[in-house]
């Protein structure tokens, strides 16, 4: 266990805090719960740079770091969508998109030994995308629908790209 591993255990943990508070009869919970999912985003952004600065990358980090961030936004989204803040339509694309990856990524790993395939710029990017608009969107900053839609066209263009590159490893595999 290194610290870009024990930071993602913590965006584990930091999932049943975030409906903990959400779902809680307490002043503010949508503010706190939306303040922990944006402690979530830093423990991801401090274990990307420990682990790729300190020569701390580990094939579970590879594996799980992207998963509890998938697992995260996820119930935020979830969340939103059962509040009433976000139209269902959002939560139906990505966890579909989600999914779909999950599936990919499982028959890579597991047909091709132990293929992953890296988090591309526009995953980085939806991402990024997300937290604001979901930040925005809590607040009732300006813009937040558009911020959010453009998030899950980000999303779309991502999962095209995992798409494409998914793609063309099996292709080379049957070659």
């Amino acid at each position: 266990m290194n610290v870009p591993n024990f930071l993602t255990g913590i965006r584990f943990l930091l999932i049943p805090v975030f409906f903990l508070f959400y779902y809680s009869d307490m002043t503010n919970n949508v503010t706190i719960a939306t303040f922990i999912f944006l402690l979530a985003g830093v423990t991801d952004i401090l274990d990307g740079y420990i682990a790729r600065n300190y020569n701390m990358v580990t094939r579970w980090g590879i594996v799980f770091d992207p998963l509890a961030d998938k697992l995260m936004l996820i119930s935020v989204l979830f969340a939103l969508t059962h509040s009433g803040y976000l139209p269902i339509w959002v939560i139906v694309v990505v966890a579909g998109k989600e999914a779909f990856m999950a599936l990919g990524a499982v028959l890579l790993y597991f047909t091709r030994d132990k293929t992953v395939i890296a988090a591309n710029k526009t995953g980085k990017l939806a991402t990024v995308l997300f937290y604001l608009s979901i930040v925005a969107l809590v607040f009732e900053l300006p813009y937040n629908s558009l911020l959010i839609t453009a998030a899950v066209c980000v999303t779309v263009i991502a999962f095209a790209r995992y798409a494409w590159n998914f793609r063309n490893i099996e292709k080379s595999k049957k070659i």
